[in-house]
């Protein structure tokens, strides 16, 4: 009776986490990093659209929507991603399952309470173009819509919001640079027009500069962490990590690299 009446539908249902029914045959429970009646992070694949899917995309709000079964209020509700990443990218994703926590998880991201923090894999640049080991990059960034592209500069100018990440390179490998980057503000392509007006580009990231596209689709650019204030638990806060879902020698070559104590080369 508790399974008709959240909405459970024949065997394809294999089982229940804090009151709430998943379907292994949409997203994989694997990839559910986190949920409860108000919220859902998942480790997002290249590919899958967090909102506007366009044909041949996976429309991840439709999915969950379709996969989580809570009360009837939250099925009326369709999850609606609270940070967006662009569809090559993968890693953590927050999406809200009330209007309530949307509210909340929206002015959160607006304040600058939540931390993002993502892997990079970049085209290794020439020596002569000097990248610190460290830094912090303050551009001004204005959208095309029409071509879905952002356009980082140095200076302000109409309809240019400022933008401004962290970074730090964690090593080098024979063709490609390791950086993990902290997203401060939230802005559209941000990372990856500002890694652009730096002169840097991200593996596979055709639009932004690169050489050549990835084999298997998507781009080397990964939220690897991400927190943000418990929707539901005042003064909490909610941690999450996630690897890269496709792993292979490069990304393995990342995760050793952070275990070094101080740069190294990398046989990547």
């Amino acid at each position: 009776m508790a399974d008709k009446e959240a909405g459970m539908k024949g065997p394809a249902y294999e089982r229940k986490e804090r009151g709430v029914y998943i379907r292994e045959s949409g997203i994989e429970t694997a990839r559910i990093l986190y949920l409860n009646e108000a919220c859902v992070v998942i480790n997002k694949n290249p590919g899958e659209a967090v909102q506007g899917a366009e044909k041949g995309m996976r429309d991840l709000p439709r999915l969950l929507r379709e996969q989580l079964q809570g009360t009837p209020k939250s099925r009326r509700f369709l999850p609606i991603a609270v940070h967006r990443l662009d569809v090559p990218v993968s890693g953590c994703c927050l999406f809200a399952r009330t209007p309530q926590a949307l509210t909340f998880l929206n002015a959160q991201f607006a304040q600058g309470a939540c931390e993002k923090r993502y892997w990079g894999i970049l085209e290794k640049p020439s020596p002569a173009l000097g990248v610190p080991e460290t830094g912090e990059a303050v551009h001004w960034i204005k959208t095309d819509g029409k071509r879905n592209k952002s356009i980082a500069y140095d200076e302000p100018g109409p309809e240019r919001k400022q933008g401004i990440l962290r970074y730090r390179i964690i090593g080098y490998g024979d063709h490609y640079l390791f950086m993990e980057i902290t997203l401060i503000t939230g802005r559209h392509h941000q990372i990856r027009a500002q890694l652009a007006r730096l002169g840097l580009h991200i593996k596979g990231d055709l639009k932004y500069g690169a050489r050549r596209s990835e084999k298997c689709g998507g781009i080397r650019l990964h939220a690897y962490s991400l927190g943000f204030p418990h929707p539901s638990e005042k003064g909490a806060m909610l941690r999450l990590t996630a690897l890269p879902p496709f792993q292979d020698r490069l990304w393995n070559c990342f995760s050793v690299l952070l275990t070094f104590d101080k740069k190294e080369q990398a046989s990547c």
